[in-house]
């Protein structure tokens, strides 16, 4: 039962999940414009299936293209293929877009979903797009535009993991991918194309004037300037200076970075989804009433205006806000301490010096639990605090545990806890249990 939750608000795909940015800061000049100057700092490499970091995917999805996107809504779109069938619990049946050409005028063809596929797992964990081709088998082709995909093991909603960026076999040749000197020029089959690279310098994006989708989409930019930089501090200079049109950041007090005249901000809700999981199997906490408690004890609102200066937004449960699965109207849970001390004395519990008390048998039950948090994140050691004084407020008695890293991790792998503060990165991917 998942009680206090709340999502951090940042760009919702999820390829990087602590790298993810969270606003997009624009320049009130910019609109709509012929040109539009970017930045990015930290440069690894162009190549997208090997870069970890997060403007260069930004960037990548203007140049290079998956054979499935998900849209806003979380739905599957598609891209550079058409259509997908399932053929039995471990075999699928992908169908490519025809009359696709590389930036460089070669047809896209089965062998580069293949050779993308085969890159990325050479090259495991070193790529962030590892774990959506790892339960990939092998793969065939089924005449000129039809691919085979045969899983080592059944895995629900696979076609959701086929949205990562498609590479050129021609290109690359057989060689070691990792190694390649081809990764710093970009060749893919998207909107816009390199008109020329200079790692130490600028990008330089124009309009792909062969793109399949070109008569179906309005390109409201010509070309695009992507600017580099050796570190954050100077991206943020190059933006206040005027040097940059539109930056993505994560941080939480991003203004103090740039200022706030002269920009418009437009921010994403993310899947970091932080929350308070109950032991269960607990005696205390077996029982319904004591978890209504303390749902109704705890205060989420001031838990994201304290401690996450309002970047958060309260969850009720682990579902990326946007989905077509979300229901946008419900009502969120607010804190209600008398409500909560109703659930405890509607069931026979008694506060005594300010700790909730109940006879079962020949023993009396006290309302007093444990609280483990992670030493090393400092937001969730304010969240626990909090918690422990508006659960302390309606009776219920919390003492925190500040484990360290591994120490935590044993907590929470062995169960040895009564409440724990926790969060995991929710997938764009639907589960199945």
């Amino acid at each position: 039962m998942i009680l206090y939750a709340v999502y951090y608000i940042y760009n919702h795909d999820e390829k990087i999940s602590e790298k993810d940015t969270n606003t997009i800061v624009e320049t009130e000049a910019y609109s709509k414009t012929s040109s539009l100057r970017l930045g990015i700092s930290n440069l690894d490499t162009l190549n997208p299936v090997i870069s970890k970091n997060q403007n260069v995917q930004d960037i990548s999805k203007l140049i290079y293209e998956p054979l499935f996107d998900i849209t806003k809504d979380f739905k599957l779109e598609n891209k550079l293929a058409t259509e997908w069938s399932k053929v039995d619990a471990k075999t699928y049946l992908v169908s490519l877009r025809e009359n696709v050409k590389w930036q460089n005028g070669s047809d896209f063809v089965c062998d580069d979903v293949i050779y993308t596929v085969n890159a990325i797992k050479s090259l495991g964990e070193n790529s962030i797009y590892f774990s959506n081709v790892s339960n990939i088998e092998h793969i065939e082709t089924v005449g000129s535009n039809i691919i085979k995909i045969f899983l080592y093991e059944e895995k629900p909603f696979f076609e959701y993991n086929l949205t990562f960026p498609i590479i050129c076999h021609s290109f690359f040749g057989d060689g070691n991918i990792a190694d390649s000197d081809k990764n710093n020029i970009p060749l893919g089959t998207g909107k816009y194309m390199i008109k020329s690279v200079d790692v130490n310098s600028a990008i330089e994006l124009k309009q792909n004037q062969s793109w399949w989708g070109i008569k179906d989409t309005e390109l409201k930019v010509d070309t695009i300037t992507v600017r580099i930089y050796p570190g954050i501090s100077e991206l943020y200079n190059a933006y206040k200076l005027g040097g940059l049109d539109m930056i993505t950041a994560k941080s939480l007090n991003i203004e103090d970075s740039i200022g706030t005249i002269g920009s418009n901000t437009q921010e994403y809700y993310g899947r970091e989804f932080d929350y308070l999981a109950l032991n269960c199997t607990d005696n205390l906490l077996s029982k319904k009433e004591v978890r209504q408690a303390i749902n109704y004890g705890i205060d989420r609102k001031e838990i994201i205006n304290t401690v996450y200066a309002g970047k958060y937004k309260i969850a009720d449960f682990p579902l990326s806000y946007g989905s077509y699965l979300y229901e946008e109207n419900k009502e969120s849970i607010e804190m209600n301490q008398e409500k909560a001390k109703q659930f405890l004395q509607d069931s026979g519990w008694t506060l005594s010096k300010n700790v909730w008390q109940k006879k079962e048998g020949y023993s009396t039950l006290r309302l007093k639990l444990n609280l483990v948090v992670q030493s090393e994140n400092e937001n969730r050691v304010k969240v626990a605090n909090i918690i422990k004084e508006d659960l302390e407020k309606i009776g219920i008695q919390v003492t925190i545990i500040s484990a360290k890293d591994k120490t935590f991790e044993n907590y929470l792998k062995n169960k040895n806890y009564d409440m724990i503060l926790t969060g995991v990165t929710v997938r764009n991917q639907p589960r199945y249990k």
